[in-house]
């Protein structure tokens, strides 16, 4: 039972030790946070979009399919959830420092990776048209037949964020990161 009682690493017993030693980890990640919130502020590349392309872009503006707060929630909150499961479970702390640290490194890197494409890329969002005109009354130059828009600006800047898809890549790093966590802690060889 002795043995037993000495293999546990519980928050309160080893939590202001593996803080200290992984201090440096946690400020890089609060960095990478702060240059993805960067990434989301500064305006997209404007790739141009002339009056032939507009029959491309013409799907209805409607919401998302999948709600932006059930993406963290699936890629982020559900990881965890299950990283806290295995901590209960099995009283290792480590385990849930380095499953949440981990989990949170993907999803952070992986976005700033994904919110820098979407800025220098600039690709049209298939429903582009009703972003740049709301009122239907489409206006192109008359030079370079490019188009004038005249909708909300912050609703055009994310029209210029096609690809790569931030709902994709957010949920394919956090759950690709808790199956390779659970194919390693659970695989037997």
């Amino acid at each position: 039972m002795a043995d037993i009682q000495l293999s546990r690493y519980t928050i309160k017993s080893h939590g202001a030790k593996i803080a200290r030693l992984h201090m440096y980890d946690w400020i890089i990640l609060v960095l990478l946070a702060v240059i993805d919130g960067l990434l989301n502020i500064i305006e997209p590349f404007h790739r141009f979009v002339g009056k032939d392309m507009m029959t491309d872009l013409r799907y209805p503006l409607e919401g998302n399919t999948v709600p932006f707060w059930a993406v963290p929630v699936i890629g982020i909150v559900l990881p965890c959830a299950i990283f806290g499961g295995i901590y209960f479970k099995k009283k290792n702390f480590y385990d849930l420092h380095h499953g949440i640290l981990g989990i949170l490194y993907s999803v952070l890197i992986t976005a700033v990776i994904t919110d820098a494409i979407k800025d220098g890329v600039g690709r049209p969002r298939p429903d582009f048209f009703w972003r740049c005109f709301p009122d239907g009354k489409d206006l192109y130059d008359n030079v370079t037949t490019g188009v004038l828009c005249h909708g909300e600006k912050s609703v055009i800047k994310e029209g210029h964020k096609s690809f790569p898809s931030g709902h994709a890549s957010w949920s394919f790093a956090g759950l690709g990161f808790l199956t390779c966590c659970a194919r390693c802690r659970f695989s037997s060889g």
